[in-house]
């Protein structure tokens, strides 16, 4: 297929391809006549062009036929680069200026979305020519990097995304080429968990997913803790992830720390669940955040005393406490709540003990409630790290780290858009409250 490329004329260095694809197709295509002002008129032409040509009978005769396309459409475009670089055409009889002169190619086969396609780059005499199209000692020109950087993200193991790969794209890659390729992210991923953050967090969310990793010949469970907060603008962001063997209050005592030492002034809530001394170990670190004990753990503590058969009507007297109206209507209810379930004392005495963490909820708006009153919002980031750890243990921490870290990025994607739900009610209620006036107008620049 050699000379569908001669009947191509050379492209322009300045000329920006967006899809090189489509665009050296069209280039051909324009040359043979073929393209009209009607757009679907000439994908018509170009289909029936292949078709004609190679008369494809399956998928893969189709890729086939694209792969003789693509390379003299490369080796064309070089040429148009390398006209630029010299100045004249390759059969130009004319005087020329300056000494350099073409001086053969060099042979490379490069790794496309439709596999491997051999080439021939044209090179000069001082070998000063740069192409832009493939530029030297570049092979891959299928954004490969990328595609399994996406699968690793998405939980899939080293063997699947090798298979897939050689399934998809038609060549195969490695263990070792995913490895490096995954391995690439842990320098910014470094850079990530040890980047400054902003002075100022409304709300944050604290909470622990636990996963295997593998010691020598034996397995440990790793704590994985996990920080979400919200900023000034209702934007989510993940302070950190961190792994230790246990959840304890000295470990978020440090992770406090290091945060703070990242630059974290101030906070008005945590949202935490129930570790001992984990309230007293924020406070420590942020002597004037507001600390509210996760309603969601205490109803999954207090069930633990509670027959399976009145689960619903349990959680339905509860919801009456935490959701009225009203501070007053609140101590109403569970008033009625410890009567109608004395004869299980265990799960009385789990409300009786927080109350206070329900009380003050009634001292902030509704919107404001709405958000302090659960971790929900980390849980459901670790529901999405439970997506990729569930397969099995990971053969070291960095392993872990990485794919953890790959997740938070495919996770700042989904969140970019928009904010938080009504948080214009949120801002507007923190700005009326007296107790937080000064602080948030201190840092809302």
């Amino acid at each position: 297929m050699r000379e569908w490329g001669c009947k191509i004329k050379c492209v322009s260095e300045n000329w920006k391809v967006q899809n090189l694809y489509t665009f050296s197709i069209m280039v051909q295509l324009k040359k043979e006549g073929l393209i009209m002002k009607n757009k679907n008129n000439s994908k018509n032409k170009l289909v029936k062009a292949i078709l004609e040509e190679y008369q494809p009978e399956t998928v893969e005769d189709v890729q086939n036929a694209l792969k003789d396309v693509f390379g003299p459409m490369f080796e064309a475009m070089l040429q148009g680069e390398m006209k630029s670089h010299l100045g004249y055409d390759s059969n130009d009889k004319k005087q020329k200026e300056g000494e350099n002169r073409r001086n053969g190619y060099n042979s490379k086969t490069i790794k496309t979305t439709y596999g491997e396609i051999p080439i021939d780059v044209p090179r000069d005499r001082n070998a000063s020519f740069e192409p832009k199209l493939i530029p030297k000692r570049t092979k891959d020109i299928s954004g490969i990097e990328d595609k399994v950087l996406s699968m690793y993200a998405k939980g899939m193991s080293q063997r699947d995304i090798s298979d897939t790969i050689e399934d998809i794209y038609g060549f195969e890659i490695s263990h070792e080429t995913i490895s490096s390729i995954t391995d690439s992210v842990i320098e910014e991923m470094q850079a990530w968990q040890t980047r400054p953050l902003k002075k100022f967090y409304p709300f944050v969310f604290v909470d622990c997913l636990y996963t295997t990793v593998r010691r020598e010949y034996d397995t440990k469970e790793y704590a994985v803790y996990t920080i979400l907060g919200y900023d000034i603008n209702g934007k989510k962001d993940i302070l950190g992830l961190w792994l230790n063997e246990t959840e304890s209050k000295h470990v978020w005592m440090q992770i406090f720390d290091e945060i703070k030492a990242r630059g974290v002034e101030d906070i008005l809530f945590i949202s935490m669940d129930g570790v001992s001394g984990l309230e007293e170990g924020a406070k420590s670190i942020f002597k004037d955040v507001i600390v509210q004990r996760c309603i969601v753990h205490l109803i999954r503590n207090s069930l633990k005393y509670i027959p399976s058969k009145d689960y619903k009507r349990f959680t339905a007297n509860l919801k009456k406490i935490y959701g009225a109206p009203n501070l007053k209507a609140a101590r109403n209810e569970f008033d009625k709540f410890k009567d109608t379930w004395s004869s299980y004392p265990g799960a009385v005495d789990v409300w009786v003990r927080n109350f206070n963490h329900v009380e003050q909820l009634y001292d902030y708006g509704s919107s404001i409630r709405k958000i302090m009153y659960t971790t929900n919002a980390v849980e459901s980031v670790h529901s999405s790290f439970r997506k990729v750890t569930k397969k099995g243990a990971f053969p070291n921490e960095n392993a872990l780290l990485k794919l953890l870290y790959l997740r938070v990025t495919e996770l700042y994607k989904k969140w970019e858009p928009s904010g938080i739900t009504n948080w214009a009610m949120v801002r507007n209620q923190l700005d009326m409250d007296p107790k937080f006036q000064e602080r948030i107008r201190k840092y809302d620049l």
